[in-house]
């Protein structure tokens, strides 16, 4: 199994631990600290020696912070953790903050009328977020001043740094050698008049020099510190532990080698300008730079959008890993509703999933901890099954399931929520209003321009009209055999990126009603040129096409709240479902898989 189902948050440690934290803020004369969820690399998955914020708190949500002051550590977590972080924390010792509701500048202006000194690890935060802090606490006596980790000092067990092996991404998935793409961005830097970029995400470093790695589960990404030099040069900071000898002359002679701890003296050694991306560089570049006296500019990595934009390589391997993994959904789905409710629980769910993907003899690992919630438990956004929470699967609940699979053609994130028996009929309406928004965003054509903010609401429409809403994103984007979140598209209300054609996003309208049910239903979208329609203007038009193929669950979906256009839309969408996964299941799959897909 790749997905362990042991406890992970213990609210018990949490206390011991603040008490440890707040001695050594003492002896440092500071006021606060801030505890990030992020890692040296701003990736937002981390291995197990940079889960500072759940060792110190509990909290193993994706996204958040802690700032620990004498009196308060507030856990900064937004929507999509409200209620998990309830379950996962002593609230007794730490404090809940809606973010980015509310902003840590002003929490912390109110929590330290009389000023102070708060403390941040430079690698741990981006100059971007730092700055939006600093701005906030302007006149107010606070102060932000780098310093040693203070939650590294105490933690006396931390693991080691991850030493997963690296290896290559065939050109055949990849669909453009690492030469091609450092001589195209490094053109890039020359059009805009500067020497070098640094590069510290995960994800383009993997995706720049066709490798992947395992230093962070789920996610087949590489933790190292590159240097793009302008003539297309190339520096690779990296462990070299984690290089056999194949992989090191498949990155060929026009990379440089370097373990990390070269990484800061070739800083200091550049000319400049130099561009660091503000919003994902940890702040201790630019501060490395500028004391060395070297020039640098604020730029976007350039590897994001080249990364963002798949080409037809990576198209086509992604077509190809849903329709496997669409397969696998299928044979689960099949089984899943020949079980009799109350016979199973949420782990038995779990392992049957990931069985079915293991037996494609293609999987390579799970793309992120399987989200199973039934009942009360689908209203908890990340909600992951362990041993204490694992519960049955009772008659007249709704189950969500969140997964996806690693390929090496592509990777896959797909949604459904099932109904056990028969549904409540409040369920079902909400049901069908998220199915309205999931196809209203797979049939929108839009002008080429629009960002993923413009689009948002057709998800949410007929949820707002029944004053209903989702606290997350639409979707976000998705990687090549890389992360399962990949910036910096999104179709969210927030997201001002335009989108682009090889854009591969989620649609994952939901609903959520704590204590009683969850609601999201998700497939995979690529943007493309629209198809020509007759008797339309001559304007550029962009469309979705959808990648995922698995039936939605026609028992929870109310007929007549469709429109006829959705309900041919959803017909249609059953009808390619038969078509193309059919021939790829047992028969017991396809007898059910008939019947899953009849028109409605």
């Amino acid at each position: 199994m790749f997905q362990s189902f042991a406890v992970t948050a213990r609210p018990e440690q949490g206390p011991p631990r603040l008490k440890a934290l707040r001695e050594v803020l003492g002896k440092a004369g500071l006021t606060g600290f801030l505890v990030p969820r992020a890692d040296v690399h701003q990736g937002e998955y981390v291995a197990p020696h940079d889960e500072r914020l759940g060792w110190l708190t509990g909290f193993t949500g994706s996204a958040g912070f802690c700032i620990v002051l004498p009196g308060i550590a507030g856990v900064f977590i937004d929507g999509r953790y409200r209620v998990q972080v309830k379950a996962q924390v002593d609230l007794d010792h730490f404090t809940p903050v809606p973010w980015p509701e509310t902003k840590p500048g002003d929490w912390l202006r109110q929590q330290l009328p009389a000023g102070g000194t708060v403390g941040f690890d430079p690698w741990l935060h981006t100059a971007d977020e730092l700055s939006k802090i600093e701005t906030s606490l302007q006149g107010s006596g606070i102060s932000l001043s780098p310093c040693e980790n203070l939650v590294d000092a105490i933690w006396d067990d931390q693991p080691a740094p991850p030493l997963g092996k690296v290896r290559v991404q065939p050109l055949d998935y990849a669909g453009e050698s690492a030469a091609e793409k450092c001589a195209r961005l490094a053109e890039q830097l020359r059009q805009e008049g500067q020497s070098a970029a640094v590069i510290t995400l995960p994800d383009s470093i993997s995706w720049l020099f066709n490798i992947r790695g395992s230093d962070v589960a789920r996610n087949p990404v590489v933790h190292a510190f590159a240097i793009l030099h302008d003539d297309a040069r190339t520096t690779l900071f990296i462990d070299p532990a984690k290089l056999d000898d194949e992989t090191r002359a498949a990155l060929g002679d026009g990379v440089t080698l370097r373990p990390p701890e070269a990484f800061v003296p070739a800083l200091h050694t550049l000319a400049g300008p130099v561009r660091v991306d503000r919003a994902t560089a940890p702040f201790a570049v630019s501060q490395e730079l500028d004391a060395a006296g070297i020039a640098h500019v604020w730029g976007q990595d350039p590897c994001l959008l080249p990364k963002a934009c798949k080409n037809a390589a990576e198209i086509e391997g992604a077509r190809q890993a849903h329709l496997r993994d669409g397969a696998a959904m299928v044979e689960f789905l099949a089984w899943l509703d020949a079980e009799a409710p109350g016979e199973l629980t949420e782990i038995d769910v779990v392992t049957k999933l990931e069985g079915c993907r293991r037996a494609t003899n293609a999987l390579q690992e799970i793309s992120f901890e399987t989200i199973c919630g039934s009942g009360p438990h689908g209203a908890i956004m990340h909600y992951r099954v362990t041993e204490e929470t694992n519960r049955k699967l009772a008659s007249g609940e709704l189950l969500v399931v969140d997964s996806g699979g690693q390929y090496l053609d592509g990777t896959t994130d797909i949604t459904r929520t099932i109904a056990i028996g028969e549904p409540p009929e409040e369920a079902a309406v909400a049901y069908t209003r998220v199915l309205q928004g999931m196809i209203a965003i797979s049939r929108v054509r839009w002008p080429k321009g629009l960002a993923g903010r413009d689009l948002d609401p057709l998800a949410r429409y007929n949820l707002w009209l029944a004053g209903q809403d989702f606290d997350h994103g639409t979707g976000h984007g998705v990687g090549s055999y890389l992360s399962v979140h990949e910036g910096p598209q999104r179709i969210s209300r927030i997201s001002e990126v335009p989108l682009q054609p090889g854009m591969m996003l989620s649609n994952e309208p939901g609903y959520y009603r704590e204590g009683a049910f969850g609601i999201r239903i998700e497939n995979l979208v690529a943007v493309i040129e629209a198809p020509a329609l007759a008797g339309a203007d001559d304007r550029a038009m962009l469309a979705f096409e959808t990648l995922t193929w698995v039936p939605v669950d026609r028992r929870l979906i109310r007929a007549e709240m469709l429109s006829p256009g959705e309900r041919a839309w959803l017909n249609d969408y059953h009808a390619h479902v038969r078509r193309l996964i059919g021939p790829r299941v047992s028969d017991e799959a396809q007898a059910w898989l008939e019947t899953a897909t009849a028109p409605i």
